[in-house]
């Protein structure tokens, strides 16, 4: 099997036993009709279900086609599709979600435009079926990305994207913790693309995306792109304090004008800039502990994630963990 013409499709999956055996028949069905050799690597992040024997089980039924990587604890979404990336062997690299919303049929458009000249093709989700708080949060992300990326892509949140073979090697040599595959794919692109896919309901399990998840990812966004916040919160202190010196001029001047007695009824006043003043400072700590906990990890150095086994893949386990050990 060539490699410079193999296709590699990698899956994250969390918990997802319901949809395993028809995700895998779709993909396999979708990997043939583009007419190139293939390989499936399902990455199984730490679930707590059947998710792990499923895998095994496919691993089993498509020797050589099916590959399971199976991490000993949940590191991540986006870990997760970073330990695919470095088991796969492919000149293209489609990544995709699990839970069956975008559907694997779109997997040979993908490669189709891909191999028109694009790094990397980006895909915009038509009629998304989401929550309407899961579409104001990722209309946010959009924006947050597309403003300090300049890379004027739709839809960030969609997992559904293929990537050339250069593109993921670069992305694998980046060392830093806190990924979003996205963001850090289009850095290295030299052409970009999106193309519209459908969307659906998920129709087994639930989102593994809670309220607590998604702040931590605009965190993560927030932090790993850019070092604007702090310059922010430089600027929001000298709002700040210059506010804090005109309103002490305001107070003395109305003393002299009015006498003590007014300026005594102003002591819940005062006490409110004060409070203004303590909030800032729990701001400005808050991101400072933001960027300084980004700096620990990173200092620490250690894997992304760590693989336990390795299901029907010929590339060894001490392959895939060589280059996160360097």
């Amino acid at each position: 099997m060539s490699e410079s013409k193999l296709i590699s499709i990698v899956i994250p999956v969390f918990n997802e036993e319901p949809n395993l055996d028809e995700l895998v028949d779709r993909c396999i069905k979708a990997g043939r009709q583009t007419g190139r050799p293939f390989e499936l690597i399902l990455v199984n992040d730490g679930s707590s279900d059947g998710s792990e024997k499923k895998i095994a089980a496919a691993g089993e039924q498509y020797p050589g086609l099916v590959f399971g990587v199976i991490l000993n604890r949940n590191y991540g979404q986006h870990n997760a599709v970073m330990a695919g990336l470095e088991a796969s062997k492919g000149e293209i690299i489609v990544t995709l979600d699990a839970d069956l919303q975008n559907p694997p049929e779109e997997i040979p458009r993908l490669v189709e435009c891909i191999e028109t000249g694009y790094d990397v093709v980006g895909t915009v989700r038509k009629n998304r079926q989401d929550s309407f708080f899961r579409k104001v949060a990722s209309s946010i992300t959009n924006k947050v990305v597309q403003h300090y990326t300049g890379v004027m892509m739709t839809d960030y949140g969609c997992m559904l994207r293929a990537y050339r073979r250069h593109i993921v090697d670069a992305m694998l040599e980046c060392t830093e913790r806190s990924t979003f595959i996205p963001v850090l794919a289009n850095s290295f692109a030299g052409a970009a693309t999106e193309i519209e896919v459908s969307h659906h309901d998920r129709s087994k399990g639930r989102s593994k995306y809670d309220l607590w998840k998604l702040i931590n990812l605009q965190f993560d966004l927030l932090t790993s792109m850019s070092t604007l916040p702090l310059r922010l919160l430089s600027v929001f202190g000298v709002i700040i304090s210059a506010a804090g010196f005109g309103f002490g001029i305001l107070l003395l001047l109305m003393r002299l004008i009015y006498g003590a007695t007014w300026a005594a009824e102003g002591v819940f006043t005062l006490f409110a800039v004060l409070f203004v003043f303590v909030g800032a400072q729990f701001i400005g700590m808050g991101l400072l502990g933001e960027y300084l906990g980004r700096v620990y990890h990173d200092v620490r150095a250690r894997p992304r994630y760590f693989v336990r086994r390795t299901v029907g893949n010929p590339k060894s386990e001490q392959q895939i963990n060589q280059r996160m050990d360097s």
